[in-house]
Order: structure tokens, then sequence, then C-alpha cells
């Protein structure tokens, strides 16, 4: 029974590898058990191979290579070795489908405005909240409503630094602060920036439009506060993955809309920037791989509203609907194996975006890349925090090189 157990679980591990290379399944609720496997293991195929091997060691330690059974079992274990060796190596040479739409979309020099990071690794990833953050604030009236601030201890409190509120995901049921955007905000409050990461009212107890109200309440926050602890308030950025990238998305595209501002409708929430990543910008379309059912997810636990007799109340929390030629800069990624939220879902958005914005719209398709792909400190998420860092440093760049030359051209005017 022994030797038996012992051929299944190294065939599930082969099963695990095959499923970080490429997700099993690919359609219907199945494609939640294809993250839950994929995501941990895709992004941290080291650690699951050294585990494996160590175990590998023990069964030859006790004898077990001795039977065919044991062959067998090793055989498996090597061959989901080589598949996250395969998967480990995809993620380490994908740093061109970061930077390629950055340099095409903003031109080769944009690399000049910003400096690259180097990969901090899981552990000293999970550790790295300690660094930074030395105060949580209270930014709204409800319980959820926490923040932490992300600075560097010797920022000067006069030092007007640039600001990125990250929104954390959750498919609008979690919305902890912790423990998402670590490798970025490590990266970005090392570098001079300030860092707010926020919590906010989530379902089933609270319904939409909960979510984005806190959202605002937050920038309008930051605005109103964020000067004393160093930081610009006219230069806030925000970012967010899957929900979070929703709520990113949809803040930045409604600044100081008042039927999300309720009690603070005359605050400023507008952004210079959007980072959404791997979002949903889409709530009303049935058509593709699970809309449907994210659309009756949304009805039963989210929203708690049919959609019928309120379709514009789904329609006006959908970014894609909300695209405009004043949409700040946006800097938009996804995974191609996104089992959660497929790559689609990007690709749609960043079109109808393009066709109307003025302002630069980025997109980074990275190939392989599960959901949440930017969490850990892996190849990804280190790939993630330098690519979002230099983007973010253009968009201030730019909007500084035009300040100063519309203040010169002002003096000119009065000499």
């Amino acid at each position: 029974m022994g030797r038996r157990s012992a051929v299944l679980s190294a065939a599930a591990e082969v099963a695990n590898a095959a499923n970080a290379v490429r997700p099993l399944i690919r359609r219907g609720n199945g494609t939640l058990l294809a993250f839950a496997f994929g995501w941990p293991t895709s992004e941290n195929a080291p650690l699951v191979i050294t585990g494996s091997m160590l175990d590998a060691l023990r069964r030859v330690i006790r004898g077990d290579h001795r039977t065919a059974s044991g062959r067998i079992s090793l055989l498996l274990k090597a061959v989901s070795w080589a598949l996250l060796v395969l998967v480990h190596r995809r993620g380490v040479q994908s740093r061109p489908s970061f930077e390629t739409p950055l340099r095409d979309a903003l031109g080769a020099d944009y690399r000049e405005v910003a400096r690259a990071g180097r990969p901090a690794g899981v552990w000293a990833t999970s550790r790295i909240r300690r660094r930074y953050v030395q105060q949580t604030v209270k930014y709204g009236p409800h319980k959820a409503n926490l923040a932490d601030i992300w600075r560097r201890a010797d920022l000067p409190r006069d030092g007007k630094a640039p600001v990125l509120l990250q929104v954390p995901g959750g498919a609008w049921m979690i919305g902890d602060r912790r423990p998402q955007g670590y490798p970025l905000m490590g990266q970005l409050a090392e570098q001079g920036w300030i860092c707010v990461s926020i919590g906010y009212r989530v379902s089933p107890k609270y319904p939409w439009p909960d979510h984005i109200i806190d959202v605002k309440q937050a920038l309008a926050w930051v605005k109103a506060n964020i000067a004393e602890y160093g930081g610009d308030p006219e230069s806030v950025c925000i970012t967010g993955g899957s929900a979070g990238g929703h709520l990113a998305a949809l803040a930045a595209l409604t600044p100081n809309d008042p039927k999300w501002q309720p009690g603070f409708e005359d605050a400023d929430t507008s952004v210079v920037a959007a980072v959404p990543i791997y979002g949903r910008y889409d709530w009303f379309s049935r058509t593709g791989n699970g809309r449907g059912q994210f659309v009756d997810a949304l009805q039963r636990v989210i929203v708690k509203l049919p959609f019928a007799g309120n379709e514009q109340l789904y329609h006006d929390a959908s970014p894609i609907t909300l695209v405009h030629p004043e949409a700040p800069p946006f800097f938009v990624l996804h995974g191609t194996s996104d089992s959660l939220i497929p790559v689609d879902e990007g690709r749609e958005f960043v079109a109808a975006l393009q066709e109307v914005a003025t302002a630069p719209v980025v997109y980074a398709e990275i190939p392989h890349a599960q959901h949440a792909f930017d969490i850990f400190g892996s190849p990804h998420g280190h790939y993630t925090a330098d690519a979002v860092e230099k983007f973010l440093n253009w968009v201030l760049a730019q909007r500084e090189m035009s300040r100063v030359s519309s203040g010169a051209g002002e003096a000119s005017e009065h000499r």
C-alpha cells in the first residue's frame, strides 16, 4: 500500500508540474483548482523542486529505489523536476514581455528615468513590510478603512515624494491590505516613494458599491494628508490586482464622481496614472469563458441585485464602458495562463481604452503567467515591480517636463 501511495504521490507531482506549465483545466469551476495549485507552484518552482528532492532523498536512504514501484516514483519525480525547471526558466526569461511594451509605447529612452531593482526572493519579500511600514492609519469611518504607510525612515517630511495607492484583490470578498503588492511597494519605497496599502469593505456583508466608495475615500484621504508624511498630493498613482485591478481602473476613470463619493463629493480623487493587473473590467457581458458564472456570482454575492432591471448599475461598475479621452496614463498587465480571469478581459479593455485615450496606454501580456503572478518575490514579481516603477517614473518625468515647459512659456509671455 505504501509503495502504491508513493507512485500516486509522484504522479500527483507530475500533474501539479504540468498544471504549472499550462493550466490543465481551462473552463468551468475547475479553473479554481487549476489556479489554486498552479499559482504557488509556477511562481515558486525552485522551492517545490527542493521539497520534492528532499523527499526523494529520504526515500533513497530508506531503500525504496530497490523496488520497481520505488524506481517508478523516482522517475516520475524526475519528470516533475524537469517540468518545473522549464516553468522557472520561462519565468526568468520573461523580462522582455514586461519591457518591450514599455519601449514600444513610451520610446526607447524610457529607461533613463528609472533604476532597476534586484530580486528580493520569496522569503525576503515576505519580511519586507517590517522595513518600510512604520504607521497604520484610519482613512475612513468604517472598521475596514485602515491603511499601511510604506516609506523609508529617512524620507524627509517635506520631500514631496510620489505616492502609490495599492488596492488589494480578493474577489471583492477579502480586501486585506496584506500581503499583496509587497515586491512593488518594497522597491518603490526603497527608491523614495510613499506607498499606501489599504483595506476596504467587502462582500457579502457589504454590497457594491461600498468597495469603490472606500477606494475613493482612501484617495481623498491621501490627497488631504499625505504631505504630512513627505508625500506629494499632486503625484498620486493607483494600482491593484484582480478585484483591486478592477477598482484601480474604475477609480482612475471616474475622478471626482459624486455618486461614489457620498459625504465627500467635493474631494479630489483624481490620479496621475493607473496600473491595473489581471483585473476584471466587464461586469455585464456573458459571452466568453467563465463570464456567465461571474455575472451570476455578482448578482448573488457582490451586488446582491439582479442584473435584469439594474443593468445600468452593472455597466457603471465596468471600466470598459467608462473609457474616455481624458483618462490618465494606463499600464495594464495580464498573464496568458490566467485561470481565474481569462486574458481576453485585459485585451478587450486595453483595445477600448486605446481607441479613445489621448494619454499612453501600455499593455504587457505575460506568456504562461498565472493569476496573481506578481505577489511572490519570483522573477515575475520582480519584473512587474521593475516595469511598473519605470512606467510611473516616466509618467512623472513627463509631467515635470510639461510643467517646466509651461512655466518657461509663461515667463516668456511676461517679458
